[in-house]
């Protein structure tokens, strides 16, 4: 498989004294479901913002399908930010409408089948929404693109338990199976079963990058039980 995303030497600071990454390099392939799992501060939102165009790096290179983050760049990558960013007053009807006119690659459809199938009324105003089926209409707006790169930061966080095994299999029921999902969350448990690759990021540094079952079959542990490892206080 070829590389989609290629970081070279990547060095990003906020400020004099907060170094977030020093030297990161991270190659990630197509068509690949890749966790990104660290404890807080580890440098994953960092991570993602960087890739989604929002920040960028000091020094070093990040390329996406071959090109500099940018224009080119943002046209393929598909983001769902960790808060919600949506026009509260809005219809869902109408956000369709805003995603499409948008992004070429927006697929109308599926973001009305997905409502069904998660029960969103298209008609509701979104701050009328519970935050947990808020979060629902984000993904179906991110997971509705046919997007080289899914950048999926804590998808599943404020969503009750029932629903996270329904929401999962939304998200590998609709990606573009072409592309690649990048998912940072903290409930590794839950999203394990769903991941070929895992990224442990911790201080700012890569401390291990590896298909899933393979570092399950080598340790004899879950990838859940394997970070808790890894990460210890």
């Amino acid at each position: 498989m070829s590389n989609l995303v290629e970081i070279s030497q990547v060095e990003k600071g906020y400020g004099i004294k907060k170094k977030v990454f020093t030297n990161l390099n991270l190659n990630l392939e197509s068509g690949k479901i890749i966790g990104l799992l660290g404890p807080n501060g580890s440098g994953k939102t960092t991570l993602i913002k960087m890739l989604a165009g929002l920040l960028k790096q000091d020094s070093g290179e990040i390329m996406i399908d071959g090109h500099k983050v940018g224009p080119e760049t943002k046209a393929v990558v598909s983001y769902l930010p960790e808060r919600t960013y949506f026009n509260e007053s809005l219809k869902i009807k109408n956000l369709v409408n805003m995603f499409k006119d948008f992004y070429a690659d927006f697929d109308e459809e599926r973001a009305y089948q997905m409502m069904g199938l998660l029960k969103i009324d298209p008609e509701m105003v979104f701050k009328k929404l519970s935050k947990g089926n808020k979060e629902k209409v984000q993904l179906i707006m991110v997971m509705s693109r046919r997007a080289k790169l899914y950048l999926l930061d804590e998808p599943i966080a404020g969503v009750d338990p029932a629903a996270r095994d329904y929401i999962l299999q939304t998200i590998i029921s609709n990606y573009n199976t072409d592309g690649t999902i990048l998912l940072s969350t903290h409930l590794i448990q839950d999203i394990e079963n769903i991941l070929d690759d895992v990224v442990f990021i911790k201080e700012g540094e890569i401390v291990c990058h590896q298909n899933a079952d393979v570092l399950r079959n080598e340790r004899g542990q879950s990838i859940d039980e394997i970070f808790r490892e890894v990460f210890r206080c």
